[in-house]
């Protein structure tokens, strides 16, 4: 999509400007495959009546306001959410700001004073199980008796299922966090990625095993300890890597905190990136403690033989 998604950080800012919308609403973490039908459905509304595509989403996740004892590790970040909506047309978020005062809202306050008075919805889409207002006391009917009393239509889009599993930020952070990211890449319909920059290691891979780029990143979510194949992105330029990456401890050499480490499978050409993106494309197995450097340097080769062999069946079906 051409063009840069405006992001307003208020309903105090988004007003005057908004309307009139086609709107969704949400907390969208992860903007996965079953969020994108609703956005390309908004879209599509929005071409057919001359409304603006948009996106409502709130910061920090409301579960942190209203239930602050149940930690809620997120997938992405609120403005990379607008970005990867974007993809998908949407041309304006508000990011509002979940405060005590919004958790307090009415559905009626709501509907009436932020969807239809300030951001002038036209239409309103959801999935089947939202709820929205003062201790989730709105679903989807008082949306839709709020429409008619305020100008607005609503539609609800239905969950997405995949091999008999509804499609939920929360199975794809399990699917990650249990490293299964191939299941996760199916329901985001796209790689899950880590970002950050690049940091000095411990050093001992560039004297005994293979060299690596050891990434430090904020990311909230992240997979299980183990070995992946990989794809690494200099997030400053074009260049892109075919890669395997292991998360975990360094056993072998006693190590201590988690760190996540990357083995180029291509020359670096140029200087070395100073922050990079690691998408997981596949689990190769556990991290475990080897004897010696040698033996842990032997099956760090093997691994890098799977991964090799698997970015070459790729590169196969992408010719066929």
């Amino acid at each position: 999509m051409k063009g840069r998604v405006t992001i307003y950080r208020s309903v105090a800012e988004a007003a005057g400007a908004f309307g009139p919308s086609a709107l969704t609403i949400g907390n969208f973490d992860g903007v996965h495959f079953g969020h994108r039908q609703i956005l390309r459905r908004v879209r599509a509304l929005g071409a057919a009546h001359g409304w603006k595509p948009s996106a409502l989403t709130f910061n920090p996740h409301p579960t942190r306001v209203v239930a602050p004892h149940r930690p809620h590790r997120l997938l992405t970040s609120p403005v990379e959410r607008a970005g990867l909506m974007q993809e998908e047309g949407i041309e304006q978020v508000l990011i509002l700001p979940f405060t005590a005062a919004v958790a307090q809202l009415t559905p009626e306050e709501f509907g009436r004073d932020i969807l239809s008075g300030k951001l002038k919805a036209r239409a309103v889409l959801v999935g089947d199980n939202f709820r929205f207002g003062n201790r989730a006391s709105g679903d989807v009917g008082t949306l839709r008796d709020l429409g008619h009393k305020y100008g607005f239509t609503e539609e609800i889009v239905p969950a997405i299922v995949w091999r008999g599993r509804v499609i939920s930020s929360s199975e794809i952070r399990q699917s990650i966090e249990a490293g299964k990211v191939s299941t996760a890449c199916r329901m985001l319909g796209r790689p899950y990625s880590l970002k950050g920059r690049v940091v000095s290691g411990a050093g001992v891979g560039s004297k005994q095993t293979v060299p690596t780029l050891n990434l430090q990143t904020a990311a909230e979510v992240l997979p299980k300890s183990g070995v992946y194949i990989t794809r690494t992105h200099d997030v400053r330029s074009s260049r892109v890597w075919p890669s395997i990456t292991n998360v975990g401890t360094r056993p072998t050499f006693n190590g201590h905190g988690l760190t996540i480490e990357t083995y180029l499978l291509s020359a670096l050409n140029g200087e070395t990136p100073e922050e990079i993106s690691v998408e997981f494309l596949r689990w190769v197995r556990e991290e475990r403690k080897f004897p010696n450097a040698e033996e842990l340097k032997a099956q760090i080769l093997h691994d890098v033989g799977r991964a090799q062999a698997y970015f070459r069946r790729g590169a196969s079906l992408r010719t066929a």
